[in-house]
């Protein structure tokens, strides 16, 4: 199963946050062995102040702008930090950046006139605010909710709108155009335009490309000038000579993994799940993978429903962790051990985003995210710590040219550690050691600035806890394909990390290895069918006799089946867009056991019917579950019905063209426009974001239109009515 919708979408290119002091001119060694510098952190906000007052905070922190964040997976607030960082370091003007779940905003009429507000919103799911912003959104389009001055209006407040969407989605960034518009609503005055920022694409291009017009706009609108900031440092690391070893973070994810003690295992703190099955789905001797694999969750707590999420937390490849170990001069058995102590040198601005005391190799492993692809201005900003002058104008040329990064960095997917080997002409194909590798005299703190922290990866839970109330099945296809080929880099092999990681884990419990993929005479190729990952985890703690565990946790969806069963469901998920429906179906499956031992044969009589629309290439190949499907008919009583459409090796089109899930779903167009107008059908569509579920939708507006005696606008506003009401609901990725 791909990736769901976040900040975007969940996966796609990663955007990397590199801070701007990454500029100055001089930065603190990343391997200081000396007394800890004294930080100065900023006066504490007087006592008196209400935790909830976030304009109360400003005006004691004499701070000027207040940053609210809508984020789901942490790229919004990522970005906000962003805009904190290069506020201070342009105007020195300070900011609070701020979760908006945390804030009241009945004084946000209060906010001095020297002050602004920056809104980072990100749209989540079909058009819908993040969790942590949907308070915000009613207070603004509430006209019943007023401000301290009585009205529901602010006039003369000044605010910049940076919305993060994925215009493959419907509703592109409409949560940042809302929020632009109920603003504007009450008489406040925008800085600049509004920004937005597209995933589908490069969502990091987007916001470089915005923010200097809108620094230019800021300065004029605050009365500020460039300049008056100074470069600062964010972090400082320290090397450790004495600590207690039991106390060190070695990949564990809390304080609770790492002291053992018991507690709710959520985003904060993931369980580490044994896995109790992890099997190939596709037919053996191709070139791709998708597994099934079932986390057993007995005696953690955890529960949850058909529809939700499961967050895995994976490792980087082993690869890439020595790759910018070696790279930073940190490849050594000895350096890499080191242990370091990290500080926030403004708590308030930057946190520090891993758990310490922790070693370089860790930090590496398993909190920042080394396996995303490298971003322009990171590139750019290293150039100063470059080897060689070659190197360096390597690195000035993909950070300034926007083409050439493309070309080079975006189209070969190169990870940080890759483009500072290939600017330093070390050989890429080979394991790297501090030997053949060109160190590079960066800071360790500019790498944690720099780099976000490594996510969980998502995937729609593909059983029903009515049949496996123990057990999170997951319906995983390996991401693996080449990037293209530049005058820089050649081709490589890029790998998905929590699907390779899930690979690992299947092939280790298995006992299945993956032989060298070697070129003749090349006694060091380090290319293999797949990465290796430290799967033991932590102190060997994801590992025992025949048993490896990995860390998840569940997030809850709003993606569920109607609670009547009398409710037919339409259901379309081609490839792994099946996952969820395998749960929808286990669902009323046992339902229906239920049902038929209480009432007789005759209890499902008056059941809504249930069509699932599944494609995939090949009927023997890659058929998802192909012989689960003939089994839930039989418990279903003719109340499921599966069609298929095999893009490869079935029947094609009159015209010799392939037959998809939308021509099957056209095909039905009888059965699905009665089911949907006259017996209040439900409609779920999982799968790609970019062709399937455009195309699904057009299908069921054209079917809807035509029963109905208009056209495909009339189609069209009943699809929209359909997803208003929730009877139409969207699980999709890009």
């Amino acid at each position: 199963m791909g990736l769901s919708s976040t900040d975007l979408a969940i996966l796609g290119v990663s955007a990397t946050a590199a801070g701007l002091y990454l500029f100055r001119g001089s930065l603190l060694g990343s391997s200081s062995s000396k007394p800890a510098p004294i930080i100065n952190k900023p006066a504490a906000v007087d006592d008196g102040v209400d935790p909830r007052d976030f304009v109360g905070k400003m005006v004691a922190g004499k701070k000027r702008l207040a940053i609210f964040y809508g984020s789901q997976t942490g790229t919004a607030e990522e970005y906000a930090i962003r805009l904190a960082k290069e506020a201070k370091s342009r105007f020195g003007i300070a900011s609070l950046v701020c979760d908006p779940e945390e804030y009241d905003f009945e004084n946000l009429d209060q906010l001095p006139e020297d002050c602004a507000v920056i809104f980072v919103m990100a749209t989540y799911g079909e058009g819908e605010p993040t969790d942590n912003a949907v308070q915000l959104m009613q207070n603004m389009a509430d006209d019943s909710f007023v401000f301290s001055n009585g009205a529901h209006e602010l006039p003369g407040l000044k605010y910049i709108v940076f919305g993060l969407g994925n215009r493959t989605y419907e509703h592109y960034n409409v949560i940042s155009k809302q929020i632009d518009e109920h603003l504007t609503k009450m008489g406040a005055v925008r800085i600049g335009e509004r920004g937005e920022g597209d995933d589908d694409k490069s969502m990091e291009e987007d916001y470089l490309e915005w923010k200097d017009g809108m620094w230019n706009a800021f300065a004029t609108a605050m009365g500020v000038e460039e300049g008056a900031g100074a470069d600062s440092p964010d972090f400082v690391v320290n090397e450790l000579s004495t600590y207690d070893m039991n106390k060190v973070y070695l990949g564990e994810l809390s304080a609770r993994a790492l002291t053992k003690t018991k507690g709710i295992h959520d985003l904060k703190n993931p369980y580490p799940a044994p896995i109790a099955v992890a099997r190939e789905l596709f037919a053996p001797g191709g070139d791709r993978n998708c597994m099934h694999v079932e986390f057993d969750t007995a005696g953690s707590g955890i529960t949850y429903q058909h529809g939700d999420h499961v967050g895995l937390w994976p490792s980087n490849a082993d690869l890439e962790v020595s790759r910018l170990l070696c790279t930073l001069g940190l490849g050594t058995e000895e350096k890499m051990k080191q242990v370091i102590g990290v500080d926030s040198l403004d708590p308030a601005l930057a946190k520090v985003p891993f758990p310490v005391p922790t070693t370089y190799e860790t930090a590496l492993r398993h909190y920042i995210d080394i396996s995303a692809v490298a971003s322009r201005q990171l590139l750019g900003a290293l150039a100063k710590f470059a080897p060689s002058e070659s190197a360096a104008e390597i690195l000035k040329k993909v950070g300034t040219d926007k083409d050439y990064y493309h070309e080079v960095v975006g189209n070969g997917c190169l990870k940080l550690g890759q483009v500072l080997q290939i600017a330093a002409g070390d050989d890429t194909t080979v394991q790297p050691t501090p030997e053949n590798t060109t160190a590079w005299k960066i800071p360790f703190d500019v790498i944690i600035s720099a780099i976000p922290r490594l996510q969980p990866r998502y995937y729609s839970i593909s059983s029903s806890p009515k049949l496996h109330p123990t057990l999170i099945h997951v319906t995983c296809v390996v991401l693996k394909y080449q990037s293209a080929p530049s005058d820089l880099a050649k081709e490589n092999w890029v790998y998905g990390v929590g699907s390779n990681y899930l690979l690992n884990l299947k092939m280790a419990l298995n006992k299945e290895t993956a032989p060298l993929l070697t070129s003749e005479g090349d006694a060091q190729a380090i290319h293999v069918t797949n990465p290796t990952y430290a799967i033991a985890g932590p102190r060997s703690a994801y590992a025992g006799t025949d048993l490896y565990k990995a860390p998840i946790h569940v997030r809850r969806s709003t993606f569920r089946l109607p609670t009547n069963p009398k409710s037919p469901v339409i259901m379309i998920g081609p490839g792994t867009g099946v996952a969820p429906f395998r749960g929808f179906v286990q669902e009323r499956v046992a339902l229906a056991r239920k049902a038929i031992e209480k009432n007789g044969p005759d209890a499902l009589k008056d059941w809504g019917q249930m069509s699932l629309f599944y494609g995939c290439r090949d009927e023997n190949d890659d058929f998802l579950y192909k012989e689960e499907w003939t089994n839930y008919q039989a418990d279903l009583k003719g109340k499921f019905t599966l069609h298929t459409a095999f893009s490869r090796s079935g029947p094609r089109k009159a015209d010799g063209s392939k037959i998809y899930v939308q021509d099957l779903v056209w095909n039905e167009r009888e059965h699905i426009a009665d089911a949907v107008l006259n017996q209040k059908a439900y409609i779920y569509i999982c799968g790609d974001a970019k062709s399937m579920s455009k195309a699904v939708e057009e299908a069921l507006a054209k079917i809807l239109g035509e029963a109905k005696g208009a056209g495909l606008e009339e189609g069209q506003k009943e699809v929209k009515t359909l997803k208003e009401r929730s009877r139409l609901m969207l699980d999709v990725w890009s």
